[in-house]
């Protein structure tokens, strides 16, 4: 997935009244203001209430459901291969959000979103903060641990535990 498809995909939610902000891979990107490698999809922070909105919105345009893991995640693909990681949160007083998790879990916090920027233009994003502690819990890839060094560095922030 291209920055231009993201950005499209995230005008059209935007465009719907969904508040959205670009989570995952691409808000790694985001918040280091440059691509530093290839997405397969595009994830996304929003509010709970808006998850109904963004499924019409997505399917409207063709996406079908992929993976439902509600009311932790769902997932939408395009016959073209474009998808999109949806995450509801509920918002908390700080202007973030809690995510539901699978029991016996605790929800995520997710911080109050930041400005990041894909090709430029300035998008909301997780924090780097919130992107550091969402890369805790499981046997990170190669390019897990690329992004939390590259986001350790950049914003003087300590590395997580194995990492």
């Amino acid at each position: 997935m291209s920055a231009a498809v993201a950005l499209d995909l995230l005008r059209m939610l935007r465009g719907a009244g969904i508040d959205a902000w670009v989570d995952g891979g691409w808000g790694v990107d985001a918040l280091l203001g440059e691509q530093t490698r290839p997405h397969a999809d595009l994830d996304i922070v929003l509010p709970a209430t808006h998850l109904a909105r963004a499924r019409e919105v997505l399917s409207g345009a063709g996406f079908v459901a992929l993976r439902e893991w509600l009311p932790t995640a769902l997932a939408m693909r395009h016959p073209d291969g474009r998808e999109v990681d949806l995450h509801p949160v509920t918002p908390t007083a700080d202007g973030g959000g809690d995510q539901e998790l699978f029991a016996p879990d605790p929800p995520f916090h997710y911080g109050p979103p930041t400005t990041g920027f894909l090709d430029g233009q300035g998008v909301p994003c997780v924090s780097a903060e919130t992107q550091l502690r969402a890369h805790m819990g499981y046997e990170p890839q190669p390019e897990d641990r690329a992004d939390v060094v590259a986001l350790a560095a950049r914003f003087a922030l300590p590395r997580p535990e194995g990492y």
